[in-house]
């Protein structure tokens, strides 16, 4: 008898956070379980766009900070002996407002094919650098794949 719910590709929108991180480790489990794949989605933040655009970030620093991340992820990942994709996108767009992180996770898993998603639940400290914050209400009531907040 085959399991209904068998992912081949499990997608995780992260943003820098404990939380993101958090949601990585089960995403790496889900698809060590069914022999699929992992898809970390960095999105990026709407006060990060901006002055990446306006060239007020030290983009050295950003790198640094995000290869940092980035390597955590990874680690995570191959620990569970899955393979591992990464992007990254903006969560917010000045010219199409229908553009949030929420719409940003559900437009990446289509494109993708991703056939499940592990999202971060809103952090208790409120901090407005994470940026997934509120992506996962909307994550939960559209995706049409199964999701997991965590």
């Amino acid at each position: 008898m085959t399991d209904p719910l068998s992912p081949s590709l499990v997608l995780v929108p992260v943003d820098g956070s404990e939380e993101s991180l958090s949601a990585v480790e089960y995403a790496a489990a889900i698809a060590a379980e069914y022999d699929a794949a992992v898809h970390a989605l960095y999105v990026v933040s709407e006060d990060l766009a901006r002055a990446i655009d306006t060239g007020a970030v030290d983009d050295a620093s950003l790198a640094a900070d995000t290869e940092a991340f980035l390597r955590a992820v990874v680690d995570i990942v191959d620990g569970a002996g899955v393979p591992l994709s990464t992007s990254m996108a903006y969560g917010f767009s000045t010219r199409q407002l229908s553009r949030h992180p929420g719409s940003v996770v559900l437009d990446t898993a289509e494109e993708l094919g991703a056939d499940f998603v592990v999202v971060p639940r809103e952090p208790v400290s409120g901090d407005p650098d994470e940026v997934l914050a509120k992506a996962a209400e909307y994550v939960l009531l559209y995706a049409s794949q199964p999701v997991l907040s965590v």
